[in-house]
């Protein structure tokens, strides 16, 4: 009688925790960096340029976080000012520093603080490497305006060529250049008209041809010309004010691009140097604009991503807890009565619009049904959330997705404040009607082109004194504050060289509201000079 072998026993092999305690080590941090991305790449399906990764000291994230967040910014002293505010700060516990930074690069560096916890750190990664990588590389505002192949070396070449500029034309010169574009780069950008978008590296190389041509030309637009015969002949200076305007391209929303291209008194150093700021505001642009967006996304994707490691238990309850008190920390939402309250915090916003479109996909009410039939109760949550990452900006977001849900827990409504009235009148509340009416003034208090000043070039006087003209048309009777406005046009004079003028047109009836001209005798506001900026 033979005996049959005893059947083996099928072990489940046990999960073992990627870590356990605050300690970490580079090879820790490749293990958990592995298991976030299988969840990212293969069940969210995220899109991501190549991640690099840094870790740098307290002071090092300072130093990045006041020099506008980039890695190879050229020195200027509002950053070392910044600094050392920021400095005094957190050394005296009055505020803390950012978890992570991370750049709208290929590949994408992010840098994460040495002092961090295992914990800390496994959520920082999944949020920047790859919540805001993925929302950079397929957005189609950093695709159409931001070059991510060229801008570090960009930044390589800009601040290696403003302290050669410092070498040779000396630091006073350098600084009073910098601190009179870094006044206009809010009206350094494109926003209207579609520009190319701009190669980095290409015009890192062209710089030197730009330079040589530069110096065998002249701009034949400053001749001087014997004598003004339209100043007779009124239908003459139509005719010659519409043709300057042809030829110049004006009105023109870019201060800083026609500074660049126009302005009769910068040297080559100089004018190169008004193209390093337009760029570099230009690169920024989109994340003015995507704010919620971006942090709703990276947040809704750490938040994913930290639960399904602890439901394989790759991580464990603590690092859950410790996790899950960061999050809620970064997405509190203070009362408009909390001395916290500055505002709509964009990460709870948006982290709360991405979960409330996961919920209208998987589990929504009638009222859902009715506001979202596209995608309410289909169940491909993942497919809606990517399309909107790829397609919308904040203004648009809102106003295609904020639900009435939403709505009431944040407890929105709409005023209608009238300068000429002596009181506030509730204009919309929580019904159908009222939702419609609260998404779209929320909504449009996000669209960014709305809410900066509109200035724009109007007209060069080439035949007399070439004064610049700008013209800033004002929405709901809003001005310019006097002391902001007659600080910044002294900054425009300097880069154009010769005097420069501001008209304020009402943006409904067309009226003159303000005028500042250096041949008036005093500016000559309507408005109180408690003005709003």
């Amino acid at each position: 009688m033979t005996q049959q072998p005893q059947a083996r026993k099928s072990r489940k092999k046990k999960i073992e925790p990627l870590f356990d305690g605050a300690e970490w080590n580079f090879q820790t941090l490749q293990d958990a960096y592995a298991a976030i991305e299988e969840i990212a790449l293969n069940d969210l399906g995220l899109d991501v340029y190549a991640n690099q990764i840094e870790i740098i000291s307290a002071e090092q994230m300072l130093d990045a976080y006041c020099s506008i967040g980039m890695p190879l910014m050229y020195q200027h002293w509002s950053y070392g000012k910044r600094f050392v505010q920021e400095q005094d700060l957190y050394r005296t516990g009055h505020m803390g520093l950012a978890y992570e930074i991370v750049i709208n690069s290929s590949p994408c560096i992010s840098y994460y603080m040495e002092e961090s916890t295992m914990a800390l750190q496994t959520l920082t990664i999944a949020h920047a490497a790859f919540g805001h990588n993925h929302f950079f590389k397929n957005n189609y505002l950093f695709q159409q305006w931001t070059d991510a192949d060229g801008i570090l070396d960009y930044l390589e070449f800009a601040k290696r060529y403003i302290a050669r500029c410092e070498e040779r034309h000396g630091l006073e010169a350098v600084e009073e250049i910098l601190d009179a574009t870094h006044a206009l780069m809010d009206q350094g950008v494109f926003r209207y008209r579609r520009h190319p978008k701009p190669n980095l590296r290409q015009q890192k190389e062209q710089e030197r041809e730009r330079r040589e041509y530069n110096e065998q030309h002249y701009n034949d637009l400053w001749r001087t010309l014997p004598e003004d015969k339209s100043a007779a002949d009124p239908n003459q200076a139509e005719q010659d004010l519409a043709a300057r305007k042809k030829n110049l391209k004006l009105p023109e929303e870019n201060l800083l691009y026609f500074i660049e291209k126009n302005s009769p008194v910068l040297e080559n150093w100089e004018r190169e140097i008004v193209r390093i700021v337009r760029n570099i505001s230009q690169y920024f642009y989109p994340q003015k604009q995507t704010k919620v967006m971006n942090e709703g996304c990276a947040t809704f994707v750490h938040y994913y991503i930290v639960n399904e490691l602890y439901d394989k238990g790759l991580v464990t309850e603590g690092t859950l807890l410790e996790i899950l008190h960061s999050h809620s920390s970064v997405v509190m939402q203070p009362g408009y009565d909390d001395p916290r309250f500055s505002g709509i915090n964009p990460y709870a916003l948006g982290f709360a619009m991405m979960k409330d479109i996961q919920r209208i996909a998987t589990d929504p009410t009638d009222e859902d049904r009715r506001w979202f039939p596209a995608f309410a109760g289909t169940g491909d949550w993942r497919e809606v959330l990517k399309d909107a990452w790829a397609n919308y900006r904040d203004e648009s977001f809102i106003r295609q997705f904020l639900s009435p849900h939403l709505i009431r827990e944040f407890k929105l409504f709409q005023l209608q404040d009238n300068a000429r009235d002596s009181h506030v009148t509730i204009a919309a509340i929580h019904d159908d009607s009222g939702y419609e009416k609260i998404r779209d003034a929320f909504a449009q208090s996000y669209d960014v082109p709305t809410q900066e000043p509109d200035i724009q070039i109007v007209d060069v006087d080439l035949l007399g004194d070439r004064e610049l003209l700008l013209q800033h048309t004002v929405h709901d009777g809003i001005p310019l504050a006097m002391a902001t406005r007659k600080s910044v046009l002294s900054h425009l004079r300097r880069l154009w060289g010769y005097d420069v003028g501001l008209v304020g047109i009402d943006g409904v009836t067309g009226e003159t509201r303000y005028e500042v001209r250096p041949n008036a005798a005093k500016d000559t506001a309507k408005d109180d000079d408690k003005s709003p900026s």
